[in-house]
């Protein structure tokens, strides 16, 4: 890669001017917002020529994760399965399309049909992780993942876990435009947090962190900083994540969810309460 390419990758904010107007003034200023860009995913085996699998919209940085988080989600497939995830090279890439595709390499076939649920074709927005499903009982019967067996947090950990994922959010503090997602032990310890425009982008790259390094994708407790909707709690479960707190509500079909796959859920966050759905 040459120092021309690398200074033409985007970064997780962007510089723009603004005009803030105030009851007693008007300025013109510079502000940062966060970036908002598409990222393909694209995905090969052994006798299998590179196919995109789904479009995003997303905050580069930390692209390969949110790739591999994405197949790990949703079970195609599973750690130990990749071979290499990179950038795609393909000459016809225009410029726009650079660093904005992902091409993930398989040692063999997925463990499931990488177009199950969203075709070759689709695509989704920073807003919502389960576009594309044909039905809500596709979506609930085609969650699976291995049940969270260790210990738990406590109320009095659950309720200060907000407080410390908002400690490591650089990005939010620059723009106030962006999701974050954290990995926590019973203990309340931090592994791991991820930002990104999209709340279940985010959630991808945590595991998605955890795939690379080699680490187990199942931990105690998974803190996001949205409500709890449906797509984080399947992302939890997939991973066999033990409980989810969030500093928002959670939906009803979130709710229902958890409750079949045995997922702690925990809402309205704060220092001085929480509530527990399941």
């Amino acid at each position: 890669m040459t120092e021309d390419r690398r200074s033409r990758r985007p970064g997780p904010t962007v510089r723009v001017k603004v005009t803030e107007v105030t009851p007693d003034a008007e300025r013109r200023r510079e502000d940062r917002v966060a970036t908002e860009e598409p990222l393909e995913i694209r995905l090969t085996w052994p006798g299998e020529p590179a196919r995109r699998v789904w479009v995003t919209m997303r905050t580069p940085g930390h692209d390969f994760e949110l790739s591999a988080g994405y197949l790990r989600h949703e079970q195609v497939i599973a750690p130990g399965d990749l071979s290499r995830v990179a950038y795609c090279t393909d000459e016809d890439l225009s410029a726009e399309e650079e660093f904005n595709v992902v091409t993930v390499t398989l040692d063999a076939p997925p463990r499931r049909d990488p177009g199950h649920r969203h075709g070759g074709s689709s695509s989704g927005s920073s807003a919502c992780g389960v576009c594309g499903k044909d039905s809500v009982g596709e979506v609930l019967s085609a969650v699976h993942g291995r049940r969270w067996g260790g210990e738990l947090p406590t109320p009095d950990v659950v309720r200060r876990l907000p407080d410390v994922l908002r400690e490591h959010q650089p990005v939010f503090s620059r723009t106030g435009g962006v999701h974050a997602a954290g990995l926590f032990t019973a203990a309340g310890d931090l592994l791991v947090v991820r930002e990104d425009v999209g709340r279940h982008n985010a959630v991808d790259k945590v595991t998605g962190a955890r795939m690379l390094a080699g680490e187990d994708v199942a931990e105690a407790c998974l803190v996001v900083s949205g409500r709890a909707g449906f797509e984080l709690v399947q992302k939890a479960v997939a991973a066999g994540i033990g409980s989810l707190v969030s500093v928002g509500a959670p939906t009803s079909l979130s709710v229902r969810l958890a409750t079949e796959s045995g997922l702690v859920l925990w809402g309205f966050t704060s220092p001085k309460r929480v509530v527990r759905y399941t």
